[in-house]
């Protein structure tokens, strides 16, 4: 394990550069202390590595220092190839170059090592794209450009709910494609921020620098608001029962929202419940599409404002017309079937 960490801080330091203690430590799961005592050891080895203290000090490799390392176990080389998000690469334009950097890399590969890397990627295939997903409104290259050049952002953003897009200038950290879906991590005056990409309506980059706090990664921004995302408090305590036909697909949609599972899921009764929790009485809404499969059965208030919005909907189509600009000109109408 030690010379398989050694190996690690080498490629690190290769690739980044000067690097903190702390942060190789976090890195590979070990104390500050034993970081120090593996450079204390590459340095005995031969290696060109040394350690400055203070606030902007780091372990760091000596300048054109460079090593091949080409010892790639069957493991490493089988996980090369399984590489997930492949509809991620395509979004930024980056199919080309994936296809022929793994070319590269299996020429590159230890002899005994090929067939088991070519074996995986045949057998394993992990599409990390949406179902029917529509074109994004502003493309990944101009979010991508102010990432890599370190410039702050114009953006026309439209909030969920929203019926008119706001302004915003934000300092990026990066992007972020979670379960298909990509959003632009950014701080805006100091606070962290998450813009869904499929709501930006424009985007330009500026040229002003990018006002990044100091010492602070993407990952570290992103699993802030992801944590505030998955742990948003939900007060509204609402029960349910739902037709067990549809039981799965409710869990698909509303699952971020149950509380607690019904106990006979794997039983024969129509019906089954369970509890969710909301933040207000309009969330609620989003049983809607469930129709007639899914009864809430408390509290009141929440019955009485799906009551509201079906005789809305009700009311809208019973009036059996259609807006003066959608009618269709006379003699055009759509032939029947």
């Amino acid at each position: 394990m030690k010379s398989d960490r050694l190996l690690s801080i080498l490629l690190l330091l290769q690739t980044r550069g000067r690097v903190p203690a702390h942060e190789l430590a976090a890195r590979l799961e070990v104390s500050v202390r034993t970081i120090y005592r593996d450079v204390e050891a590459l340095s005995a080895s031969g290696v060109p590595v040394y350690a400055e203290r203070g606030r902007h000090g780091g372990i760091e490799l000596l300048a054109g220092f460079r090593t091949d390392v080409t010892g790639l176990t069957a493991d490493e080389s089988r996980a090369l190839f399984v590489l997930a998000a492949q509809g991620a690469h395509a979004a930024l334009g980056l199919d080309e170059a994936l296809g022929s950097a793994l070319r590269k890399v299996m020429a590159a590969l230890p002899e005994p090592h090929r067939p088991g890397a070519e074996l995986a990627s045949r057998r394993i295939l992990v599409d990390a794209s949406r179902w029917m997903k529509g074109p994004l409104p502003v493309d990944l290259e101009v979010l991508q450009d102010a990432v890599f050049a370190d410039r702050r952002l114009r953006l026309r953003y439209r909030h969920s709910g929203a019926a008119q897009a706001r302004t915003y200038t934000v300092d990026p950290y990066g992007l972020v494609c979670k379960a298909g879906i990509w959003y632009l991590v950014a701080d805006r005056r100091g606070t962290p921020r998450l813009f869904r990409a499929d709501r930006i309506r424009s985007a330009a980059v500026t040229d002003a620098p990018v006002r990044r706090r100091p010492d602070v990664e993407l990952a570290d921004v992103w699993a802030v608001l992801k944590h505030a995302v998955e742990n948003r408090p939900g007060d509204l305590q609402v029960t349910v029962r739902v037709r067990r036909v549809r039981y799965d697909l409710f869990l698909r949609v509303i699952g971020k929202s149950v509380t607690h599972l019904p106990e006979d899921r794997d039983g024969d009764s129509e019906w089954l419940t369970a509890r969710l929790a909301f933040e207000a009485v309009g969330e609620a809404r989003t049983l809607l599409p469930f129709a007639d499969d899914v009864e809430v059965l408390s509290p009141p208030e929440v019955r009485a404002e799906l009551a509201r919005a079906a005789a809305a909907v009700t009311r809208l189509y019973a009036e059996n017309r259609l807006p003066a600009e959608n009618c269709l000109p006379a003699g055009n109408e759509p032939a029947q079937r």
